[in-house]
């Protein structure tokens, strides 16, 4: 069983910072970040699929499909997504790896630029300029820090790893994220950086993220929005022993890494702006995977639902109504929904059985309350149509998400 360690110790050849350039407003906060590799990487990334693509996203796409296996860094700021910045964003994007690169002795097409924050105002460059020069002097291994840089309305760092013992050797792979509103899963969501010393080839690293990233950021949802600047990349050095051959070992390294990546996406939702229930959308017999996936998203996207959620109500007709507005094949006549208290379901026990062929059950409200009621929910829907299946994790929506975003900008 792959153990997922909800912190990180280092990986091999990996140095990171996390400081304080001044780009936030709150007296005190990191909003600076970088991570270098002291050898080339093998290098994939996933982005946003909105067509308003930020600065940093564009420069990333362009760097990593012309230079994937000699990527060095990755510098981070919060505070300021430099999105919708016109030629004066791809500027300072450039600009900022440019310093990057003059202070570690790398070349800038060497160095991926991220940036999370508010949209439409340009980079204060002062300000980049001394975060540059901070985090450079600052790097170590300080995964803590640098997880903590890159937060912006997230009330905690998200950072994990998983290290594996191989027939040739030792390796780990770690990684940060940061997420916790505009979060609507369409390529990944929000940011995040994976690294690993393992030795990857250039196809096997962009397989192994794209087939990661589909059962992890491309699976939770709080608020259905989809951002300018959401992306993923994973860095591979080899400065362990560890050869990841085609096989046993690529299987292991993938199972390991969608592990990594399904508990950072966890965290987001569990750290969603004012997020009070977790919620698992288990999606089965669907006509195709594809299929369960379409409908889980418009189930946990639906406002309507994610307010009943929060109201700990069993309001399955919100439920029914969602899957039947997202655009697959749906049948209410064949479907059957449950609602069951907790993450996970026990042998075959769905929990309370509350629709079924085309109309409700017999089930007591009072019953379907309590559940509603619990911390984390469990929700089976049986669509009676095929054997497409996909679990999607999300959230309810509450006052408290209102009354953040509704100043976030001023």
């Amino acid at each position: 069983m792959i153990k997922v360690i909800p912190s990180i110790d280092s990986v091999k050849g990996f140095r990171v910072a996390g400081v304080r350039a001044g780009i936030k407003k709150r007296e005190g906060a990191l909003d600076f970040a970088l991570i270098r590799s002291r050898v080339d990487c093998t290098a994939a990334g996933v982005f946003t699929t909105n067509k308003v693509k930020a600065a940093p996203v564009l420069l990333n796409m362009e760097r990593l499909n012309q230079n994937p296996e000699k990527m060095r860094a990755v510098v981070i700021n919060s505070g300021n997504a430099n999105a919708c910045t016109g030629w004066k964003g791809m500027e300072n994007a450039r600009k900022t790896s440019d310093m990057i690169a003059e202070q570690l002795e790398i070349d800038t097409e060497q160095v991926l630029v991220m940036s999370t924050g508010v949209i439409g105002q340009h980079l204060p460059m002062d300000k980049v300029t001394n975060g540059v020069e901070l985090a450079c002097n600052a790097l170590d291994k300080n995964w803590e820090a640098t997880a903590t840089a890159i937060m912006t309305t997230d009330t905690h760092p998200k950072w994990a790893s998983v290290n594996v013992m191989t027939a040739h050797g030792e390796y780990t792979i770690a990684g940060i994220a940061k997420g916790a509103g505009m979060i609507a899963p369409n390529m990944a969501t929000m940011l995040s950086v994976v690294v690993t010393d393992a030795k990857l080839s250039l196809s096997q690293t962009q397989k192994s993220l794209k087939t990661a990233a589909q059962q992890s950021y491309n699976r939770i949802v709080v608020d259905g929005d989809t951002s300018t600047n959401d992306m993923v990349v994973l860095m591979a050095n080899g400065m362990s022993t560890a050869v990841i051959d085609d096989g046993y070992d690529m299987e292991t390294f993938q199972n390991a890494l969608n592990a990594l990546t399904k508990y950072l996406a966890q965290q987001v939702v569990r750290d969603g702006e004012g997020v009070t229930k977790f919620i698992t959308l288990d999606i089965k017999n669907a006509e195709s995977p594809a299929i369960a996936e379409k409908i889980g998203h418009t189930i946990a996207s639906s406002v309507l639902t994610k307010t009943a959620f929060y109201g700990n109500d069993a309001n399955w007709g919100r439920m029914i109504a969602a899957a039947g507005r997202a655009g697959v094949a749906f049948d209410p006549d064949k479907t059957s929904l449950w609602v069951s208290p907790g993450e996970e379901l026990f042998e075959d026990d769905k929990g309370l059985l509350i629709f079924e062929n085309g109309m409700p059950t017999d089930y007591q409200e009072s019953q379907a309350s309590e559940v509603m009621a619990e911390p984390s929910i469990y929700i089976t829907l049986d669509c009676g149509m095929g054997d497409g299946q996909a679990t999607i994790w999300t959230c309810d929506i509450s006052h408290e998400y209102v009354s953040i975003n509704a100043d976030y900008r001023t």
